[in-house]
């Protein structure tokens, strides 16, 4: 198994362990149930774990598919950007849960304005998730490609440019 294999296999728990959190979590509330939402912050916590090694593992993908033709790396970079706003929001989700879920537990007076900010968190994470996983899947999906996506993948890049440069010499 090489660093795209892992990527593959664990970039998807963060953006798909977020929107179900977050449903959790506001199913807890509609329904007044302290137990539903504690597995919304389970689930938050858990993703926000596993978002690490997705995370971390973006390199060695990329290290893997970089000369492959067809893969532009700008492409890649844009990803990586994304990447790394959402790897902070999601430790941030974990870390925020993880206390919640602490406080909640230890039937401390919890302020019902720290299940906001996990909320709050939450949503825009799910936002920024959008990004990162279209982003991610522009790299070797050309069919879902923006048009603008789509023009700078059909553009060699530098090192294919000085390649096709040197073999025409």
């Amino acid at each position: 198994m090489n660093g795209a294999h892992i990527h593959m296999v664990l970039n998807h728990f963060p953006i798909i362990g977020t929107i179900i959190g977050f449903l959790v979590l506001v199913a807890g509330f509609f329904l007044k149930s302290s137990t539903i939402k504690r597995v919304g912050l389970g689930i938050l916590i858990f993703t926000s774990i596993v978002g690490i090694p997705a995370f971390l593992s973006g390199d060695k993908a990329e290290d893997v598919i970089e000369n492959i033709a067809g893969v532009n790396k700008h492409l890649i970079h844009e990803h990586e950007e994304i990447a790394e706003k959402f790897i902070w929001f999601i430790v941030l989700i974990g870390i925020s849960s993880l206390v919640t879920l602490y406080l909640d537990l230890k039937e401390k007076t919890i302020n019902i304005k720290l299940y906001y900010v996990v909320l709050a968190l939450t949503f825009v994470s799910i936002l920024i998730s959008k990004n990162v996983g279209t982003t991610g899947g522009e790299i070797r999906h050309s069919e879902i490609r923006s048009s603008e996506s789509q023009k700078i993948s059909n553009e060699p890049n530098k090192d294919e440019k000085e390649k096709e440069e040197h073999e025409n010499k």
